[in-house]
């Protein structure tokens, strides 16, 4: 299942946050597939898109992180996975 994790990094943990980052590489937790991962130019904020087949190391990974910054969690589907029960919803 893939998934896509946004964040914000308020500025008064700015710098603790990027030192765990340069210290860890924000590597996710066994069991997470990093797919790729973009940082916002001009803010402290960004998205990833990850893959897992659980919930719980996804969960894991943002107990890693959330002292040092907000990140929400939405499940996500690919064009090939929707167009079918988009397609049920239209009649086609």
């Amino acid at each position: 299942m893939l998934f896509i994790v946004t964040w914000s990094i308020s500025p008064d943990n700015r710098n603790a946050a990027v030192e765990r980052f340069l210290k860890t590489g924000g590597t996710p937790p066994a069991g997470v597939t990093m797919k790729g991962r973009w940082h916002a130019v001009g803010s402290s904020a960004g998205f990833g898109v990850a893959e897992a087949s659980d919930v719980v190391p996804i969960q894991q990974w943002v107990l890693e992180w959330n002292d040092l910054m907000n990140m929400e969690v939405h499940a996500a589907l690919t064009d090939e996975q929707i167009a079918p029960l988009l397609a049920g919803i239209s009649g086609k």
